[in-house]
């Protein structure tokens, strides 16, 4: 008599011998397709982990493990389930791998930005959260984070203004919008300031107007002279800018305040209507809130919910949905808590 296991075994090749040609080919394909799946997924984690330096730049700040996203460096302890197909991949780790392209090589991206057209340039690069990747993974070498004449420049406490007494070529005030001290901003941001207060207006914030706006270096001398005198060098260093070192220099800064109808000390635009709109709004129209809550160490500054800076819609929009709080991260520069010397 046969064992039963020998039995089972000699059924089980009998139905693998006689079963229809067309099962076996259906058979053949789907592990074809599943090899194919699996390759495309090694591919593309080859190029991550070959990017894994500069994921940090790349992916932005809260990035979540749940959400598909590289949280950390350290291995993980615990199986990470595998997409259901290679198309499905989440942005971000698409943007990482996009990262290492050099947009310096691509003859459109360097003829945009060699004619000084940020928006052009930006557009060339593939976006601006393109842009942003290509500059903070150091594959941007083109780029300079410290012409003060491009929306993205970056001027902190070890950023300073070459030349020192830069000024704009074109300075206009905000048409329509309610300026305290007559103050002026570089053009297309004096333009967008004004439509964003138009926007808040309409949207029943209330009027916002105008406190500072472009300042030269030697007003910004003697802005920063008054800080010492009454609170000391140290404190005064967390709320004004050295001569030199001063956003409102490019043009691309202003300090904002709230009237309804009577304006109030920029100092008390913290949770007013209007504040809590530009929180929420500012981006759409191409500013962000430089300073904020808890980046400190990173920009060097107190918190100061009134200081706006223009990088432009493309930027703006990136920024915003990046999630990021403060220029020095979006382009992964170094912190400035302090100056140096």
């Amino acid at each position: 008599m046969t064992p039963p296991a020998t039995r089972r075994d000699a059924r089980a090749d009998h139905l693998l011998t006689t079963a229809s040609s067309p099962v076996r080919h259906a058979r053949a394909r789907r592990a074809a397709r599943i090899r194919f799946a699996f390759a495309g997924i090694a591919a593309v984690a080859l190029g991550v982990g070959g990017a894994a330096a500069i994921t940090a730049a790349v992916l932005g700040p809260g990035v979540s493990a749940s959400a598909g996203m590289i949280a950390d460096a350290a291995p993980r302890t615990t199986p990470v389930p595998l997409p259901q197909a290679v198309t499905a991949l989440p942005v971000p780790t698409l943007a990482a791998v996009a990262a290492i392209v050099d947009v310096c090589a691509d003859a459109a991206f360097v003829a945009a930005l060699a004619a000084g057209d940020d928006a052009a340039t930006i557009a060339a690069a593939g976006g601006a959260e393109s842009f942003r990747a290509a500059v903070a993974s150091g594959q941007a070498a083109c780029v300079s984070l410290g012409d003060p004449a491009r929306v993205w420049a970056v001027v902190n406490k070890t950023r300073p203004f070459e030349p020192a007494d830069y000024r704009p070529a074109q300075l206009g005030d905000p048409s329509g919008m309610r300026d305290i001290s007559g103050g002026a901003l570089r053009t297309d941001a004096a333009a967008a300031l004004a439509e964003m207060a138009e926007a808040a207006a309409s949207a029943g914030a209330g009027q916002i107007a105008l406190e500072s706006g472009f300042r030269s270096y030697g007003t910004q001398r003697s802005t920063y002279q008054r800080q010492v005198s009454a609170r000391g060098r140290a404190e005064a260093d967390l709320v004004s800018a050295r001569p030199g070192y001063s956003e409102h220099q490019t043009g691309l800064a202003a300090d904002v305040t709230a009237c309804s109808p009577g304006c109030i000390d920029m100092g008390g635009f913290g949770g007013t209507p209007q504040q809590e709109w530009v929180a929420a709004h500012s981006w759409e129209h191409g500013w962000i809130v430089r300073y904020v809550e808890g980046r400190t160490d990173v920009t060097g500054y107190s918190p100061e919910p009134w200081h706006l800076r223009y990088i432009g819609r493309e930027l703006a929009a990136a920024y915003h949905e990046g999630g990021w709080e403060s220029l020095e991260e979006f382009f992964g520069l170094p912190a400035a808590p302090a100056y140096v010397g």
